[in-house]
């Protein structure tokens, strides 16, 4: 929705991108809906282009209310999501103005901010105009980027802006050690220039390095806000200015000590402390998002195509669906596809997390990015540009790294809230200390104020979690499991029970032949070629599975005559002169064979959850070949981790009770929920959840996508390439089943990291804010004691927090949250 044009009058017009239309009944069903909508002066729906045009009074209605109009009827409004860069922000409060004005552009449905990794997500009505987006966030005091620009731009943007922070941290160093040394050398402070050499040297200080903080505290007070740029600022050009005022207005402070009146050292100090502050946490912020730049690497530069039969090395953009192309050993594949001739084993641990290298041959899929290790083949490009399985994962991480965890609101609603609250807390300081104080009282007065301004920044409430979750999503996506968003890492650390679907989920998906067993008079190959031989005519699944056992064993199979399949019984044939039978216990008694006491053996295969099959030769049963859907190599491993991690573990399945009770026997499963339909898997979801269950849910993201929608995380199995299941909340791209617990425990991992985050940045504030305006002042020089000698630089003689210690520790506390947020790169799973 919505290519948005003025017309004359209050009247505007949009044109929305309808979904879900089959007739032309529809058409007129949303276009009468569209046209009652109060403000709504004319619409038209044209079915052919699924388009509305609609004219309407923005001063009585709004995209989102057209767009609330045409869901309501049941019918669906194109979204679009894109990731913009955004520059300027410097704090939790900035980046919610910039979701702020994000969100009051008509036809922007949701907008999540993320301050670590400088980038807005937005979802909005496709077709709306982008520049809106922009101008709204410049009105706001911020810059957007644009949607089109490619992560190695923003890359590159980044390290424009580091390199930037560096430069100008270095030279307001420089010229502060400089008045530093001025105000603290007795002989150069005596001397009547010194007043003016430190104000020459502290002004492009003030002015050119804390530009960035002017600019952004005045983007704030456009919009009647402040944010951490407005504490900066007014900390220190309040004492920039009161010593420039005492320098050149002397008179204005009769009485009072010249060298107390100096502040230009605290206010370039200041300044200089901040912005190394900032130059630490935007390398780090660097750091949190490694792995994408991991993924962006992945990709080749260039494909060998074989073109008229001829190969051709070209760009890896230049590639088309259906190209043949061609790759070596040792080399990457360019784009995801199907072999079409070769054979060869392929490393996908970097997309899959499988540590082994896959087997390939004709048919199979290739994943581009991955490595070809072995032989040479040739595949058919399916999926090329950002329909690859690495271009997906690219951005489904990079949703998941711009969104945004519950536990963050409560840091959000007190970030808003903390610079105003600060902003008053130093005003009553300067007036209490002023009023009430020792003296000089002006002057204790005037620097607790400042130090309470400049420690309260936000910032490290608002990276506490962004960091945390950029580098737990990231993670993820090294070990293959790739995390929708914020909210499901944080609900993922809540399951006590994890429901599995039974087939494919905690089994192969498909038949194994798994004993046989025949009389004394004949050997198990012989059996086994005698069933081969006669299933060679059926397409039944067993059918397959037996001739795949035949096939592995290298039996030949015996020519036949007179095949017949008997529909849910099983099949016969002739073969080297002999009736064969193959089949259940229903169609052996119909024919009247013998059964040479195979029912008891048959028995005992059946309580293991087997699914038996009898061989008749003649008149008499020879042998029986019992199959069943084995278990992955992996899930017993999986259900024990989770055991571990004092995790019920449950499993779901349409299959009868004795064969699911036995699968759950073999694995070590808890509780067995069998003979469920697929469309009752989500009531047997919820059944859990009332019983006061966190149910995590694991199934294939098919006919378990209800299930997977119900629970409270929703785990999709995936198949190498399919990366975007949209019903689940996780998605294991290796379909190993080793992922769950691994998800889980990343989530704890993350969730521990945000939680010790939070503590420090509200701890920090709540200490340090009454140091900063002089608590200490109580214990110490209200007593006549003075502060130990190795704490009078920060705390002076009586007590008082310097400002440019408070400036230091400001800046220590954002770099130590990004810090602790780091630690979590050296995850490794315990099912590694």
């Amino acid at each position: 929705m919505a290519e948005k044009t003025p017309t004359p009058g209050k009247v505007e017009k949009a044109i929305i991108h309808i979904t879900g239309m089959t007739c032309a009944n529809c058409a007129a069903i949303i276009e009468k809906g569209l046209s009652d909508t109060p403000g709504v002066e004319k619409a038209f729906v044209n079915l052919a282009s699924e388009k509305a045009s609609v004219d309407f009074n923005p001063t009585k209605v709004n995209l989102n209310q057209l767009k609330a109009a045409v869901t309501d009827l049941g019918y669906g409004v194109a979204t679009r999501k894109s990731i913009f860069p955004v520059t300027g922000m410097t704090c939790a409060t900035c980046a919610g103005h910039v979701e702020e004005a994000l969100k009051s552009v008509p036809g922007v449905i949701s907008a999540n901010v993320n301050l670590a990794s400088e980038k807005a997500t937005v979802e909005y009505i496709e077709g709306l105009d982008t520049d809106g987006l922009k101008k709204a966030v410049k009105d706001a005091g911020y810059e957007l980027g644009s949607e089109t620009a490619t992560l190695e731009d923003v890359t590159r943007t980044a390290r424009r802006e580091i390199g930037g922070l560096k430069r100008r941290f270095i030279v307001s160093a420089v010229i502060s050690a400089v008045i530093m040394t001025i105000m603290y050398v007795p002989a150069l402070m005596m001397n009547s220039y010194a007043g003016y050499v430190m104000f020459f040297l502290a002004t492009p200080v003030q002015f050119w390095a804390g530009r960035r903080f002017y600019r952004g505290a005045w983007g704030a007070l456009k919009h009647h806000t402040t944010d951490m740029n407005t504490l900066v600022a007014v900390g220190t050009s309040v004492a920039y200015f009161y010593s420039a005022t005492a320098l050149f207005f002397p008179g204005l402070f009769r009485g009072v000590n010249m060298e107390l009146t100096m502040y230009f050292d605290t206010s370039a100090t200041i300044i200089t402390l901040i912005l190394f502050g900032r130059y630490l946490e935007a390398r780090a912020k660097g750091e949190t998002s490694e792995a994408i730049g991991k993924l962006i690497g992945l990709r080749p530069d260039t494909a060998t195509v074989i073109r008229e039969g001829k190969e051709e090395k070209i760009p890896i953009d230049d590639v088309k669906v259906s190209d043949l192309i061609l790759v070596r050993p040792g080399e990457r594949i360019p784009v995801d596809g199907v072999i079409r001739s070769g054979y060869s084993s392929v490393d996908q641990s970097m997309i899959t997390g499988e540590s082994i290298p896959v087997e390939k041959k004709v048919g199979d899929i290739v994943i581009g990015a991955t490595i070809n290790k072995t032989g040479s083949f040739e595949f058919e490009a399916m999926k090329v540009g950002k329909d690859t399985t690495l271009s997906q994962i690219i951005r489904l991480v990079e949703e998941a790294q711009g969104s945004k965890a519950p536990i963050q609101r409560l840091a959000d609603v007190i970030a808003s809230r903390f610079v105003p609250a600060v902003i008053v807390i130093a005003a009553v300081t300067f007036v209490i200390w002023y009023f009430f104080g020792p003296a000089p009282s002006l002057t204790f007065a005037f620097l607790n104020a400042i130090a309470v301004l400049v420690i309260a920044c936000p910032c490290a409430m608002g990276l506490a979690t962004p960091t945390a979750i950029m580098v737990g999503t990231g993670k993820g996506a090294e070990h293959g499991i790739l995390i929708r968003n914020g909210e499901a890492l944080e609900k993922a650390s809540a399951i006590n029970i994890v429901l599995m679907d039974k087939t494919g989920t905690l089994t192969m998906g498909e038949p194994k032949v798994t004993d046989i067993i025949a009389i004394p008079k004949i050997t198990g190959d012989e059996a086994l070629q005698f069933a081969a031989s006669v299933e060679h005519g059926s397409e039944h699944p067993l059918a397959a599975a037996i001739l795949k056992e035949a096939e592995e064993k290298h039996i030949k199979l015996l020519p036949t005559t007179n095949f017949n399949a008997i529909p849910g019984h099983g099949v016969t044939a002739t073969a080297d002169g002999k009736q064969l039978i193959l089949g259940n216990l229903k169609l052996i008694q119909d024919k009247n064979l013998k059964l040479n006491g195979m029912e008891t053996t048959a028995d005992t295969l059946w309580e293991k959850g087997r699914t038996v099959m009898f061989l008749g030769v003649n008149d008499q049963v020879v042998g029986v070949i019992a199959l069943a859907d084995t278990i992955k190599p992996t899930t017993k491993k999986a259900v024990d981790e989770l055991h571990r991690m004092g995790i019920t573990v449950a499993m779901i399945t349409g299959d009868n009770r004795r064969t699911a009770e036995a699968i759950a026997k073999e694995a070590g499963i808890d509780r067995v929920i069998a003979e469920v339909l697929p469309e009752n898997k989500a009531r047997e979801v919820k059944r859990l959840q009332e019983e006061g269950r966190v149910v995590g849910m694991v199934g294939d993201g098919i006919n378990d996508a209800p299930a997977l929608v119900q629970a409270d995380i929703g785990i999709a199995i995936g198949t190498g390439t399919d990366v975007a299941i949209e019903s689940a909340d996780i998605t294991l791209i290796s379909g190993d089943v080793t992922g769950v617990p691994t998800a889980i425990e990343l989530s704890k991992h993350t969730v521990r990291t945000i939680k010790e985050n939070l503590f420090w940045a509200f701890f920090y504030n709540t200490i340090l804010i009454p140091v900063a305006a002089g608590l200490l002042y109580f214990f110490f020089g209200a007593r006549g004691a003075v502060v130990p000698a190795g704490l009078q630089f920060i705390l002076g003689q009586y007590g008082f927090l310097n400002p440019i210690m408070a400036a230091a520790a400001m800046a220590f506390s954002s770099v130590s949250v990004v810090t602790n947020s780091l630690r979590l790169r050296r995850f490794n799973p315990k099912l590694g």
